[in-house]
């Protein structure tokens, strides 16, 4: 059986921290399994195609439950499979969420967690085009840029916020997230800039390092209640590893807490239903589930008086650049705003304005247009995940529950009619077509409802399953220990206590920092 010091499980954006950081002392030896393959294929590197990757084989293709309030559909919840984790198959916007988010965090009962406590991960991370300041650094792996050259569109959307009486905001992640502006994005050189082309890349030849693709983690083992290694298939052969000081669990919102109740960490009822010896009843895994959703407005263009205008491929050509490298193929623009007006709260709409015509997954629409995906910031909804069997190659059971709460849906009501207000400015007078989402026809509160609930996707973002916290439903600690276990932690973005107002990446990024200081603190590395 190989001995490691640190076993670090899931190479996503999180575990390509953690490994990258713990093995900067060359006498600390680390294993980093992801159940993905590498990151090979051309097509994660090229950023106008990640609308296509969570359609591929790099992802694990898990699908919700039913959803209750959403006519019962069953939501597809795309997660990477693959070295960088869902770094490598996201739309690789950057924003670290509100100020006010991680304040919450401490507030809860978390020390060490305030906007200012992490802060410097942020800065640490991060190579920001734009320099040095109060908010940003340029010394860290992970390259964040601007868009060359947006589309005339996704302009046009920022001077359409400004003329209904939003702020043009140039930074989101800055002194304040209210406004509007064209996002930034983890690309770098013209290529997608994932967590494992930033943090794990650069270090694959170190000796103390020892990375396998394609291993999939059955189960951790315990000796009584203290981590002394996992187990794992690779190849079709069964392999254990034991660790000298930590596990660290890295698979994300819903492989994480499926993994710790495969190994007995739990809720005791359920764990003694599919005949899992119970190690710890911990009820909290796999509960307080949150995830951002979204809500297409569509319309169409006029392509016949502007046929560039929308279009990402001809507007670059046009610009003398080369396409594939220079968009994300989705979001450009974005909106941050509060429906109160209040700039003391944080914003409780984000809004993402892309250059291409979508409704929801299947719908088939025909020639240009621009969308905008409205995105409650904190939704009320909290779901689960469970285990369908002992069998580690089933997925979770996944419930999201979106848009239970009554006031959710009257919220996305109102981001709705704001972008159709907007919409309807003179910036759009030139090649505004149809609205083919809603629809012109579907004016009335009720009927807007029932659009919404049968358009609603999820945003991407699934944390909280592995909750942060000192109450009776925290699963870890604020050091990001299991708690009833000695030498795990858990280190991703299942333990937000509550999720981010904004894109989940960067900070599950900067928790695999302040995660990686907190291991190394307490093992002496």
């Amino acid at each position: 059986m190989s001995e490691y010091d640190y076993i670090v499980i899931g190479a996503g954006s999180a575990g390509c921290v953690v490994a990258n950081r713990l093995t900067q002392k060359c006498e600390t030896t680390v294993l980093l399994l992801e159940a993905g393959n590498p990151d090979t294929k051309p097509e994660i590197q090229i950023p106008l195609e990640s609308p296509n990757l969570p359609r591929s084989e790099l992802n694990w293709g898990y699908f919700s439950q039913p959803e209750p309030y959403l006519n019962n559909r069953k939501i597809f919840c795309p997660r990477g499979k693959v070295l960088g984790g869902s770094s490598s198959i996201n739309s690789m916007i950057y924003i670290r969420g509100n100020h006010q988010d991680y304040d919450c965090w401490q507030s809860l009962g978390n020390p060490g967690w305030s906007y200012q406590d992490v802060l410097p991960y942020f800065k640490k991370s991060e190579n920001q085009q734009r320099g040095v300041d109060a908010y940003h650094g340029v010394d860290g792996e992970l390259s964040v840029t601007d868009i060359q050259a947006p589309t005339v569109a996704s302009q046009r959307f920022v001077e359409a916020a400004v003329a209904i009486g939003y702020n043009h905001n140039p930074d989101f992640n800055g002194v304040q997230q209210e406004g509007a502006g064209i996002y930034q994005l983890t690309v770098k050189d013209g290529k997608r800039h994932s967590a494992a082309a930033a943090f794990l890349m650069p270090i694959v030849q170190r000796l103390n390092l020892t990375t396998q693709t394609g291993a999939l983690v059955r189960r951790l083992l315990f000796e009584g209640t203290r981590t002394v290694g996992v187990e794992y298939m690779h190849h079709g052969q069964l392999h254990q590893a034991s660790v000298n000081k930590e596990v660290i669990l890295s698979a994300g919102a819903f492989d994480s807490p499926k993994l710790l109740m495969l190994s007995g960490i739990g809720e005791a009822q359920h764990l003694q239903k599919l005949r899992i010896p119970v190690v710890v009843d911990l009820p909290g895994v796999g509960q307080n589930l949150q995830d951002h959703f979204l809500v297409p407005v569509a319309h169409q263009i006029i392509a016949e008086l502007h046929p560039t205008i929308t279009n990402p491929v001809v507007d670059r050509v046009i610009a003398g650049l080369d396409p594939a490298v220079t968009s994300n193929g989705n979001a450009e623009a974005g909106l941050f705003l509060h429906t109160e007006g209040n700039l003391d709260a944080a914003p409780d709409l984000q809004f993402f304005f892309g250059n291409i015509l979508w409704i929801s997954p299947g719908t088939t629409l025909s020639g240009l247009g621009f969308t905008v995906t409205v995105s409650l910031t904190h939704p009320q909804n909290i779901g689960s995940v469970s285990l369908l069997s002992p069998d580690p190659k089933d997925p979770p059971i996944i419930q999201m529950n979106f848009l239970q709460s009554q006031s959710d849906v009257q919220k996305v009501i109102e981001g709705v009619k704001i972008m159709r207000q907007l919409f309807d400015t003179s910036a759009f007078d030139e090649f505004r077509g149809q609205e083919v989402g809603p629809g012109a026809e579907v004016t009335s509160d009720e009927a807007l409802e029932a659009y919404i609930r049968s358009v609603c996707v999820t945003g991407y973002h699934p944390a909280g399953t592995c909750k942060m916290g000192t109450d009776p439903m925290a699963v870890v600690d604020p050091q990001l220990r299991v708690r009833g276990v000695t030498g795990l932690r858990v280190v991703d973005a299942s333990i937000m206590p509550t999720l981010v107002g904004g894109n989940t990446n960067a900070p599950t990024i900067m928790i695999g920092e302040k995660g990686a200081d907190l291991i190394k603190a307490a093992g002496g590395v």
